[in-house]
């Protein structure tokens, strides 16, 4: 009965499975699954899957009594369509970054090998005839009882009772192993100047839920930092990110000259896999800026990071020139062996979304 109840519901695991994948772009449009996030699980509405439900047997025989023919309830005809059935259905983070890269086809990320920090684990590797009572294991104990008893000739086949004494107890035992460990370092830079409005902002919540869902699915550790910037660059918690808005210009260089002080404080590049993402609408305060932008990305941050993201959203107020700024300058995206260190997409919708991280993961660096 148990494993029939399991097969059924890998079975309805598979189906939920299958329609998040057929349906992630919907998702991805409609926000469903970031205001529902939890602790490493989301709740997911599912639509079009049938509710279980009893059948019973035939019910045309008459009950016994006397009755009066009832009384309709309400007015008017009742409708001839069927309800649409949603289900919300609790699936992890972890699942939802496996959809993701089936859906996108990516490949997993290959951490940088010198980014391996040694963390200790107890592993438990066998057993001793001391320990706490807490790692005592009865299945070893049990055997040596039974062991002693028939080496004593103790052991009654037909009351076959094994009692252990002091001298069969057995209890786990452990070491400390070096467990490798790769961690990754996500800085997110975003332009909250007057152009950037609140549809901006929504798709920029978007694209670094989604960035944010698979990078933690291929790093064990991950600390993610937030800085904005109009003319002046500042770092905020992930809460004021999201809602913060100014009126000023943009001087795009005061976000990277904060990202490379907060890099050469905390991040190691030889103990950190390091992603930066910056997002804006194109606008920055001078052709002056641009060129100090490439400077400082060719000689400072590229130097340090896994990849750098550029992400433009569209922007009715701004004029979009950044990103010909960076493709110009860096037209093959700085690549090495293990492809482009600078990517560059753009969003105009929440439709474009998909593209935009399948454009920034399909190298797999």
């Amino acid at each position: 009965m148990v494993n029939k109840i399991e097969q059924d519901h890998q079975r309805f695991r598979q189906i939920v499975r299958g329609k998040i994948r057929r349906d992630l772009r919907r998702f991805i449009a409609k926000n469903d699954f970031i205001a529902r996030e939890g602790k490493r699980v989301v709740s997911v509405p599912v639509h079009d899957i049938d509710l279980p439900h009893f059948r019973y047997g035939d019910n045309s025989g008459v009950g016994m009594g006397e009755g009066q023919e009832g009384k309709g309830v309400g007015k008017g005809q009742g409708g001839e369509q069927d309800g649409q059935h949603v289900m919300e259905v609790d699936v992890t983070m972890d699942e939802l970054a496996d959809i993701l890269g089936e859906e996108l086809k990516l490949p997993r990320i290959d951490p940088k090998g010198a980014s391996k920090i040694t963390t200790l684990r107890d592993k438990y590797t066998g057993v001793r005839p001391v320990g706490p009572a807490s790692l005592r294991s009865f299945k070893r104990t049990y055997r040596e009882a039974l062991k002693r008893q028939l080496a004593m000739g103790l052991y009654d086949p037909d009351n076959p009772i094994i009692i252990p004494i002091k001298s069969d107890l057995r209890f786990r035992s452990w070491n400390e192993v070096k467990k490798p460990q790769s961690n990754a370092a996500i800085i997110y830079m975003m332009d909250v100047s007057g152009s950037m409005g609140d549809e901006q902002k929504e798709l920029v919540r978007l694209e670094a839920f989604w960035i944010d869902t698979w990078l933690r699915r291929n790093y064990e550790g991950i600390e993610s930092r937030y800085i904005v910037h109009d003319v002046k660059a500042a770092e905020v918690d992930k809460q004021t990110f999201f809602n913060i808005r100014e009126d000023g210009g943009t001087r795009i260089s005061s976000a990277l000259q904060t990202c490379k002080e907060l890099l050469e404080a905390h991040y190691d590049p030889h103990e950190w896999n390091i992603y930066l993402f910056h997002f804006s609408d194109g606008d920055n305060s001078s052709d002056s800026d641009n060129r100090l932008c490439v400077k400082m990305l060719k000689e400072e941050l590229l130097p340090r990071c896994n990849q750098f993201g550029y992400c433009q959203v569209a922007s009715a107020y701004g004029s979009g020139s950044f990103h010909s700024v960076l493709h110009e300058a860096f037209p093959t995206g700085d690549a090495d062996e293990r492809g482009p260190k600078i990517v560059l997409s753009k969003v105009a919708s929440k439709d474009d979304v998909l593209e935009s991280l399948r454009t920034f993961f399909k190298a797999g660096r």
